[in-house]
């Protein structure tokens, strides 16, 4: 049995640019050619992009995809490719497609394998699109028995599987020499190492080298990591694509003993801190490339969350494609505008100032017929945030400005926001990141980048709308709220679990209303970058008019 030269190519697609996506994987196979391989493997659904979501209900959709895998056939002949596309599903009943790997080779199609655990859970509604696999077989190659699965198709290994049956348990009867998993997994704070110890259990189990390639880039909410390996029969990780890049790996099977036949950029170990940085920065960067965007502009406050947000987009775009704008009130602190300006120089961007003073007195007046006899109270303070909101999109609409939100998560659960003000914005940062996070990033980027100054992490939270304002005013310390925030939203406990946190029942309930009642804000706040497990967004679906816990 002659070796097999394989490459795994890790790379960032388009959702719907089949032109630039069939362009990128058409280069990469020529490349491995190039390098004397007999097989390339691309990552799932790398012709259309990852998530497709409604757009695979569109015929056109699908025949595009469908010329695009024909045209990257044809490149095929030498060589042979494993890329991941929608198929039909030619039988009437059941979904009308599959999620499929296509088998390239001598120009033609040879053979596709489809996708058999469809997730249907957190941010995936796979379910919802594609028919379930039930016919397994492995693909030939060379003398080789390839056992090709897709993403899911590997993570039912655990004590308390979530489905039903295994992909490989069959294939395994076949006696495969190598599994290969083509995946579209998208990062959070955990993945990584679960996707590792996942992975690990499947080359322990079935005894046989595995190849895992996973896409990189982002797409809307969702950040893809990459992190490709390749483990051999030994339960090895002989080798490792680095995180959020583009990345090709080249192996030789011979028998089922895998090896690196090509060095590459040595792997590099991420800190937690580090790998959230360059996720956001990655889902900042993606975001407007792929929508064409150039220039974002930020509301700086001279707090923590928007200095922050402020130095992620300076490290995403560059300096000259960020513009920040200093909002002040009769109730903004000195401090806060000096602040501000102390970045803006550290940073060397772009910078106006606007006073709002104006413009709420306006607003004052017109309604003082109506708020005469009343104190002051949130109505104001929402004024002057939606003025703010006001200036920022009308700077957006006028000249191509991208408003970046700079909301946290802490924020975002119990409703200390405003719609349409603070809550404004084309994309939600930080949204993903409670508040003691946002405190823990900041500092983890000044040890690479000392840009923001020391004064901005010191001083105590306010929202400045009124005189001597404080979040503890309203809120519990963050160390607090977070504690109880994390245990309900990600870990999904009761509130006699959560009060075992602290002695403070009375706390407790009142933050788990605030986070149950805010729902409809956040059905309108901006897609946020999800770097959790359970972000707001998608991945979390609960009922506006409910009654739960409250």
């Amino acid at each position: 049995m002659q070796p097999l030269n394989i490459c795994t190519a890790q790379l960032n697609y388009h959702t719907g640019n089949f032109e630039h996506n069939t362009a990128k994987i058409i280069s990469a196979i020529q490349q491995a050619q190039a390098q004397h391989c007999d097989l390339i493997i691309f990552s799932e659904l790398c012709v259309c992009g990852y998530p497709p979501r409604d757009f695979l209900e569109f015929a056109d959709f699908i025949e595009k995809s469908q010329h695009a895998v024909r045209e990257i056939a044809s490149h095929c002949t030498t060589i042979a490719a494993i890329v991941g596309a929608p198929s039909v599903n030619p039988v009437l009943e059941g979904k009308d497609l599959f999620n499929s790997a296509y088998f390239l080779y001598n120009g033609n199609v040879q053979q596709v394998v489809h996708k058999s655990l469809l997730p249907n859970y957190d941010i995936f509604d796979e379910y919802r699109y594609f028919e379930p696999n039930h016919e397994f077989n492995c693909i030939e190659f060379k003398g080789y028995k390839l056992a090709v699965t897709i993403c899911e198709d590997l993570w039912n290994v655990d004590d308390n599987p979530m489905y039903r049956q295994s992909p490989m348990e069959q294939l395994k009867l076949q006696e495969p020499h190598i599994m290969i998993n083509i995946a579209a997994s998208p990062y959070s704070q955990k993945q990584l190492e679960s996707r590792n110890e996942v992975m690990l259990k499947n080359v322990v189990r079935y005894e046989m080298p595995l190849l895992y390639v996973n896409m990189t880039g982002a797409q809307t909410h969702l950040i893809f990591d990459g992190g490709s390996m390749a483990i051999n029969a030994g339960a090895e990780v002989i080798d490792r694509h680095n995180h959020f890049e583009e990345d090709t790996g080249y192996y030789q099977l011979h028998g089922r003993q895998l090896s690196v036949l090509q060095n590459h950029s040595p792997y590099t170990v991420l800190a937690p801190m580090e790998q959230i940085r360059l996720a956001l920065i990655t889902g900042i960067r993606e975001y407007f490339h792929k929508q064409g965007f150039k220039q974002c502009i930020i509301g700086l406050s001279g707090g923590i969350d928007s200095a922050l947000v402020t130095a992620l987009a300076v490290q995403a775009l560059g300096h000259k494609q960020v513009k920040v704008v200093l909002l002040p009130s009769e109730f903004s602190s000195h401090h806060s505008i000096t602040d501000s300006i102390d970045m803006i120089n550290r940073l060397d961007i772009e910078h106006t100032t606007m006073s709002i003073a104006d413009a709420y007195a306006s607003v004052e007046k017109a309604l003082a017929p109506e708020f005469k006899h009343t104190e002051f109270g949130i109505a104001e303070e929402n004024i002057q945030s939606r003025l703010r909101g006001l200036l920022l999109m009308a700077m957006s609409n006028k000249f191509g400005y991208i408003l970046l939100n700079t909301s946290n998560k802490s924020e975002l659960a119990v409703g200390y926001g405003t719609l349409y003000g603070d809550m404004c914005g084309g994309l939600s940062v930080i949204g993903d990141l409670y508040k003691t996070q946002v405190y823990e990033l900041a500092r983890h980027i000044n040890t690479l980048n000392n840009c923001i100054p020391e004064s901005i992490l010191t001083k105590e939270p306010s929202a400045e709308l009124r005189p001597n304002q404080k979040d503890s005013d309203s809120l519990p310390p963050y160390e607090v709220l977070d504690k109880i925030l994390y245990a309900y939203i990600e870990e999904r406990k009761s509130p006699r679990e959560i009060m075992k946190l602290t002695s403070d029942e009375a706390l407790v309930r009142r933050v788990l209303k605030m986070v149950n009642t805010n729902e409809w804000k956040r059905l309108q706040a901006p897609p946020v970058l999800r770097v959790s497990t359970k972000a707001f967004g998608p991945g979390r679906r609960m009922p506006i008019v409910a009654k739960y816990l409250n």
